[in-house]
This record gives structure tokens, C-alpha cells and sequence, in this order.
């Protein structure tokens, strides 16, 4: 199957290679990538036969807007906008709407995998119409480890569960955060590559999470000396709390997770190390080592 990738960032590279092994023709475009077949989204337009289908693999927000709007003014009658970044939902049955004014059928993806999504396959959570969605299976399917894909709902559904998935990544990436700082200050040495590498197997808490953790310490050793601890957010966890107000359910566990990254960008704590950490391991998402952040937190823009 023919689909123009536009986005060759870190999950969205992996994404093509995974598709062009399995065998379907992906052409591609970002203007800063020099490995892309398009100079132009115009040019690639012209590389696929229509109905074409597109996939925008771009960060969330305005550049996912600029994006949407100009692959909208090229697209044709019958043409498939497949928006696969972390877009909040209410944006996405927007597009939806825009798209279908036009005839264009608009596809709402959401993407867990991070930079292992190569090798392991990405999950696939998927919004939109049958008739959009279905054609696209080929695609879902080799992206997707066995059993991995599912098309979830009406249109915005793919993005507004990947929204909570990430809502509820918070709360467990700063449950182990919170128990490795316990037994880092406690009055015992414990080895905590060690431990977090014997409870990947019998432990209740094994997870693959946890298996990057054991792979963090591996690398950085146990105090995750040269890791600042300094916690980024996307996003997704304030929009889950967001719609859990909206909709009266109470979700302290991923309100708390998302106040404590607040919090590391203000204190030096070992727990925002550990979630630092993680993020690096499964997200390939940047780490600022420590002489960075300090100036960093010398700087009022930062918090």
C-alpha cells in the first residue's frame, strides 16, 4: 500500500522503515530531513496515486495545525489525512469536521511506541469512520505488534485515549520514581541496578517501564549522576486531568504525578531523576545534564 509519511522525527523515521519492511511503498517528507523522496509536499502529492492517503507524524500543537491545513488545501475528493502525533482530541474531531467539508476523510491515530517502536512494533489506538479506517488496516497492522492495534471509536477516540494511556504512564512512571527515592535514602545500600533488575522477574511490579528503568541505571549507574532532575511534560497528563474535572472523576494518582514534575523544575529531588530517566529510555526524550539545568534554574522563563 502507497502512504506519504510527512514527519521523519524519532518515532516517525521508525515508522517508515517498519512500513517499508513490511512491504508497502512509503514516500516521505520533512524539510529537514535530506533522506525524504519530496522536496515539497506538492512533489509529494505527485509520488502517490490517488486516493491518497497522508500521514502526519509532526509535534503536537501549531505545527500540527500548519501542517493539517496545508495538507488539506492539496488533498482531493476521497484522500485520507492520518494524524499520528500526540494532538488533543477536541483539535482532532475539529480536523474531522474541516476534512469532511472537503470530502477528505481525516483518521485520528494515537502512537505509543517511542523509539523502540522499530524493533517491538507501536500501539495503535485509532479514531474515525469505518470507511477511513478500514482501508487502512494494512498499514495499522504492520505498524503494530500482534494484537497491538484497535480501532477504538468515532472520530477523536484514537486521540483522547492516548491521551489518558499517557495520563496513566504518569502515575506509574512517578510510583517507581517515589519507591527508588525511599530506598536511595534509606539506611540501607542497596544496589538499585540489582533490584530493579530482580523485580523484571516474579515482581507484581515487572513491567516494561521498569525494564528501561534497570536499563537507565545500567547506564547512568545508581544515583543517575550526570541526569538532571529536571521533568518535562507534553502535555497529555494536564488534558486528562482537564477531562477528568470536566466529567466529575477524581484522578489524584495522575494529578499528583503531573504536580511532582512541576515540582522537580524547582528542587533537586532523586525521584525526578529516576522519571527523567525513564523518559530518556522509553521516549529517546532529551535528559539536561546537571550543569545545564542549574543555569537553567537560574533562568525565571524555565518554570
Amino acid at each position: 500500500m502507497q502512504l506519504g509519511m510527512i514527519g521523519l522525527g524519532r518515532m516517525g523515521n521508525g515508522m517508515t522503515e517498519r512500513l517499508r519492511e513490511a512491504g508497502h511503498e512509503i514516500q516521505t517528507y520533512d524539510p529537514k530531513v535530506e533522506s525524504r523522496t519530496a522536496a515539497t509536499l506538492e512533489e509529494l502529492k505527485s509520488q502517490l496515486e490517488s486516493p491518497r492517503r497522508y500521514w502526519l507524524m509532526v509535534p503536537s500543537g501549531d505545527i500540527t495545525e500548519a501542517v493539517f491545513q496545508d495538507v488539506l488545501k492539496l488533498a482531493e475528493d476521497g484522500d485520507t489525512i492520518v494524524d499520528g502525533g500526540n494532538s488533543n482530541f477536541r483539535d482532532s474531531q475539529r480536523r474531522y469536521r474541516e476534512s469532511a467539508e472537503r470530502g477528505v476523510n481525516f483518521v485520528d491515530a494515537g502512537v505509543s511506541g517511542g523509539i523502540w517502536g522499530l524493533q517491538v512494533g507501536f500501539c495503535l489506538m485509532v479514531g474515525g469512520d469505518d470507511a477511513a479506517v478500514q482501508p487502512l488496516e494494512p498499514i495499522f497492522t504492520a505498524l503494530a505488534p500482534d494484537k497491538g492495534y484497535a480501532h477504538v471509536g468515532a472520530s477523536g477516540a484514537g486521540h483522547f485515549t492516548k491521551m489518558v494511556h499517557n495520563g496513566i504512564e504518569y502515575g506509574i512512571m512517578q510510583a517507581y520514581a517515589e519507591g527508588f527515592e525511599i530506598i536511595e535514602h534509606s539506611e540501607f545500600e542497596v544496589d538499585l541496578h540489582e533490584l530493579s533488575g530482580i523485580w523484571r522477574y516474579g515482581s507484581v511490579v515487572r513491567s516494561w517501564l521498569l525494564e528501561l528503568l534497570h536499563k537507565a541505571f545500567e547506564e547512568h549507574g545508581n544515583k543517575l549522576g550526570d541526569i538532571a532532575p529536571y521533568v518535562e511534560d507534553s502535555g497529555e497528563g494536564r488534558w486528562t486531568i482537564h477531562e477528568a474535572i470536566a466529567e466529575n472523576v477524581p484522578a489524584p494518582v495522575i494529578s499528583a504525578a503531573l504536580f511532582a514534575r512541576f515540582a522537580s523544575r524547582d528542587e533537586i529531588n532523586f525521584a525526578a531523576k529516576v522519571a527523567a530517566a525513564l523518559r530518556n529510555q522509553f521516549g529517546g526524550h532529551a535528559v539536561k545534564a546537571m550543569q545545564s539545568a542549574e543555569a537553567h534554574s537560574d533562568d525565571p522563563r524555565s518554570h
